[in-house]
């Protein structure tokens, strides 16, 4: 089965393996599912009416759009494509390098992983276009993956170098993006449903792709068109939770202790009158990707299972957790001799860094697995991948990385020492020298959070 597009610009580095090809293909089936356009066109549908999920708008209204996110940009182009001529006019963010123009849209550039000021230069021309919208419009929020670095505004008062430190300190801590996205909420005045202040559109449609574990539409781009259920407390607690509340900046603290008092407004709550007539609909998850996966490992003979889409927690601990299922799976016994076998997961894990070294949570994760899966040696071959569906795997070029039996091994023969790279947060180093990173090139224009498969066989098990 063969994906429709190369997303894998090094794929050939790992075809001479047929175990490698298989799992190349089942990666790039899984980005094909959540590729922007494909997946809003199975969501938006135009015509004499305009057709969101579930819901129709006849005859159909004029059609304003914005957004914001990694994929951004491909949505915009869908709509575009599906709805022509109604639509009237958009302004969307999306990452360096993806600006211009697409029909009536104006495709502005943000800043990402942390908002800076090309983010928020294009945020406030966002809420300027957003003003001038008529009543009678159907407005159409695109939201996905990186829009929460991407759109910003910060709170009254705050410097947005301020805004900047704070979520460099949590994204360096550990802090899985709940936390993360609770500060975010209290800091900004679009976040947290308060992007419909700026609007009199009278039907709000957002449509979402996900890059949230669960799927939490208000942890969405921090949820800019939905209630928000945290507070500033919650807020104040994440980061003493990671202790960095005396590490961030005096003036966020003092912020968030203020609203934590009710002396500052809060976030729109579940009821708040201003999500009457607001709707969302989500695109694309995480399991989309896992399934088109599972189906392209199954087509090549693959017994495929997929263990979850909710995978979390520090990365190096789940490697180990998921070296000790996949040796668990593979040592029960199959119904179809020498079938090979695969598990599929996916998810967001976190990485707390300590070292100095340039890698990703991905690349942890693999790395991890293979020196737990060498330190015990119960399987003789296997061939694992774990990468960011964005394309990018944390401070590194990379989008994850490929493990087999061999990585370890080859890595002592040459002088490496495994453990210190992980030690340092140095994965990206290692696996470029060991010529086994996943290279796509850079974004891939659609963020749905981490997929990792791994291959083995009963033959290999027989093997040991």
């Amino acid at each position: 089965m063969l994906a429709r597009r190369r997303w894998i610009k090094n794929a050939d580095i790992f075809s001479s393996d047929p175990r490698g090809r298989i799992l190349v293909e089942a990666l790039e089936a899984g980005l094909d599912a959540v590729e922007p356009k494909a997946a809003m066109r199975r969501v938006l549908h135009g015509g004499a009416c305009v057709r969101v999920g579930e819901r129709q708008y006849c005859p159909g209204p004029p059609v304003y759009v914005v957004g914001f996110g990694k994929a951004s940009r491909g949505m915009a182009e869908a709509v575009v494509e599906i709805l022509d001529v109604r639509v009237e006019g958009g302004f969307v963010i999306a990452p360096h390098g993806m600006g211009g123009k697409i029909g009536p849209i104006l495709v502005a550039e943000g800043d990402h992983p942390v908002p800076g000021e090309k983010t928020l230069r294009s945020s406030m021309r966002l809420v300027e276009f957003l003003a001038d919208i008529p009543p009678n419009s159907l407005l159409l929020v695109l939201i996905s993956g990186g829009g929460s670095s991407l759109f910003e505004i910060p709170f009254e008062g705050l410097d947005f170098d301020e805004i900047r430190r704070t979520v460099h300190l949590l994204l360096a801590s550990g802090a899985d993006i709940f936390e993360i996205n609770a500060v975010r909420k209290h800091l900004s005045r679009v976040k947290g449903g308060q992007l419909l202040r700026y609007t009199k559109a009278a039907l709000i449609e957002t449509i979402v792709i996900s890059d949230v574990v669960g799927d939490d539409v208000s942890t969405i781009a921090s949820g800019p068109t939905v209630p928000d259920p945290t507070t500033f407390k919650d807020a104040l607690e994440a980061l003493s939770k990671h202790n960095i509340l005396n590490k961030v900046p005096q003036s966020v603290r003092k912020l968030l202790e203020k609203g934590a008092k009710g002396e500052l407004p809060e976030t729109p709550k579940p009821g708040d009158p201003i999500f009457h007539k607001t709707y969302v609909t989500i695109a694309a998850r995480n399991r989309d990707a896992l399934a088109a996966a599972a189906a392209s490992l199954k087509a090549h003979g693959v017994e495929a299972v997929i263990l979850t889409d909710t995978l979390r927690g520090e990365a190096r601990e789940a490697g180990k957790v998921l070296a000790s299922l996949l040796e668990a799976l593979h040592r029960g016994i199959s119904t179809h001799r020498g079938q090979q076998r695969a598990i599929l997961a996916g998810g967001e894990t976190t990485v707390k860094v300590t070292g100095k070294g340039v890698g990703g949570r991905n690349q942890e994760l693999c790395l991890s697995l293979a020196l737990e899966l060498h330190r015990l040696r119960l399987l003789s071959s296997y061939k694992a991948a774990c990468m960011g569906t964005d394309g990018v795997d944390g401070s590194s070029p990379a989008a994850g990385a490929i493990v087999d039996e061999t990585t370890i091994p080859v890595a002592l023969g040459r002088g490496m020492n495994p453990w210190s790279y992980l030690a340092n947060n140095d994965t990206y180093t290692f696996f470029y020298k060991l010529n086994t990173i996943i290279d796509t090139g850079g974004y891939t224009g659609t963020n749905v959070n981490d997929i990792f498969i791994a291959l083995t066989s009963e033959q290999d098990m027989e093997k040991r």
